[in-house]
């Protein structure tokens, strides 16, 4: 079921200071007591290669085959919208609902539409229907945070020792227009302070080709996005882009490798556009 999954405890260093490199953003500071954090990024099929479940403070990359759909979104798909079997997608809902220990009506969607809006899942979450936004916010253990993707980055983010979590779908609109750094402010008024954060798998810029306008749209907010692909076309690192805003925010960031067009084990509009959605999910144990 999973690509990657993690239940992380045990402290946490406060950054101090300035922010180091992309991938360990944060300078060790003050260790401070925290709760766990079950977080992870499903897959659409298992891996030629996977490994079984990890406990707390253990990750595991790949899965058993599941998943109830079928044809072109075989495998766990979990998009709605996407042109599949609804009966399909409501029974690999409820298998990860069952993976994360939260009944199926504490999967929280969102009905993504690559902008930057943040909402907080407070005491009138779950909602009848999924709001309009690519980011959403929680202090309740008892919620399961997902969004969905099919090349765009996933960003999943925890304060464990204030018991705030956040998930968000940033793309390249997202990207551009400040989803991740609209996300921490409503974190850090929600509570948290030392914030971690996985980067899940996306479209690498080999593969993510644009006009050249796009790519200087995207490097105008994080140069470091600004990239090549195979054959030196322009394109953008989205997910280069969103560690960069991570490390400028001080959050402690763990990036993820991989390609989505280039993993047939993960769903890719860029490789197929009839696919199916993975999702990111986040979850916090009190």
């Amino acid at each position: 079921m999973f690509h990657w999954r993690e239940q992380r405890d045990g402290p946490v260093q406060a950054p101090s200071g300035a922010a180091g490199s992309p991938a360990t953003a944060g300078t060790p500071g003050k260790a401070r007591t925290t709760g766990i954090v079950d977080w992870g990024f499903t897959a659409a099929s298992a891996p030629a290669t996977s490994a079984g479940r990890a406990g707390a403070k253990g990750s595991t990359t790949g899965a058993s085959p599941t998943g109830a759909s079928r044809g072109d979104f075989a495998g766990l798909n979990l998009g709605a919208h996407v042109g599949d079997d609804p009966a399909a997608v409501e029974v690999n809902r409820r298998q990860l609902a069952e993976a994360l220990d939260v009944p199926r009506s504490h999967l929280v969607f969102l009905q993504q539409e690559h902008g930057n809006t943040v909402v907080v899942a407070g005491e009138d979450a779950p909602w009848p229907s999924p709001p309009v936004a690519d980011a959403v916010v929680t202090r309740r253990a008892d919620l399961a945070l997902v969004v969905l993707v099919a090349d765009c980055t996933p960003v999943l983010l925890a304060d464990r020792a204030a018991g705030v979590v956040g998930a968000v779908h940033a793309g390249r609109p997202g990207l551009v227009s400040g989803v991740i750094p609209a996300t921490l402010a409503v974190m850090r008024e929600q509570g948290a302070e030392v914030i971690e954060a996985v980067v899940g798998p996306s479209v690498c810029p080999r593969c993510y080709e644009v006009p050249l306008a796009m790519r200087d749209d995207a490097a105008a907010t994080s140069p470091v996005s600004a990239s090549v692909t195979w054959s030196g076309t322009p394109s953008i690192d989205i997910s280069a882009g969103i560690v960069d805003q991570l490390a400028h925010e001080d959050v402690l960031v763990t990036w993820l490798p991989g390609c989505t067009r280039e993993s047939d084990h993960l769903y890719s509009y860029r490789r197929s556009q009839r696919t199916g959605r993975f999702a990111g999910v986040v979850r916090l144990w009190s």
